[in-house]
């Protein structure tokens, strides 16, 4: 089975070009905005994991958790079977809430006993990536799409749920109020096959458009 496509310099390229075509004030940020900064960040275990621990967390927090979660296991993330198998009190120790101590062990013992593997990823549709990542405790469906984004470099993603995203559309759009799923979704149509482009646009809409 072949891999999806994925983002990379020629991907991003072609998106400059077709976007702007498609939709005129989506281009006119993205002019504002200047090149695309969208890259892959790491393998979809040790992506997943770094996710859980910054759902709903301001950034330095989450960094600092982080560090102490490394710190307790020589200094970065173990492998999936020894995370899996960590007691609760030590990732407590290191900051993590009950809940997340959990989620973070469940995500763990997913990669580590096959029920997720790393390998098959690029090779899943993004409707199968979501189904499967979305079973695991502590894990919805925004998590998902940041995977998809940000550790398998999907190009055509719309996180509907995101707050950010919506926020950008409504000061993009100039809308009385933040946009429905459904609504965000109809205003993405034209903007197929490079939504997680327009998409990290929208997240830098507020930086350079005025309310």
């Amino acid at each position: 089975m072949a891999a999806r496509p994925r983002i990379d310099a020629a991907l991003l390229a072609r998106a400059r070009r077709a976007l702007p075509r498609r939709d005129a004030r989506l281009g006119a940020l993205m002019r504002a905005v200047g090149p695309c900064g969208l890259r892959r960040r790491g393998d979809p275990y040790r992506y997943l994991v770094r996710s859980i621990l910054y759902q709903q967390l301001a950034g330095a927090a989450a960094r600092a958790i982080e560090g102490r979660l490394h710190a307790r296991f020589g200094g970065s993330l173990p492998p999936p079977a020894a995370l899996a198998r960590a007691p609760l009190p030590t990732l407590r120790a290191a900051g993590l809430s009950r809940a997340k101590s959990l989620a973070v062990r469940g995500a763990a013992r997913a990669f580590a006993d096959g029920t997720l593997r790393a390998r098959r990823f690029p090779h899943l549709d993004d409707c199968a990536v979501v189904a499967a990542l979305t079973q695991l405790r502590g894990v919805g469906e925004w998590t998902a799409h940041m995977l998809l984004m940000f550790s398998l470099g999907r190009p055509d993603v719309l996180p509907v749920g995101d707050y950010g995203v919506r926020k950008g559309a409504r000061r993009l759009y100039g809308l009385a109020e933040l946009p429905a799923p459904k609504e965000l979704e109809a205003l993405a149509e034209p903007w197929r096959p490079y939504r997680s482009i327009a998409t990290w646009y929208l997240w830098r809409a507020a930086e350079v458009l005025p309310p």
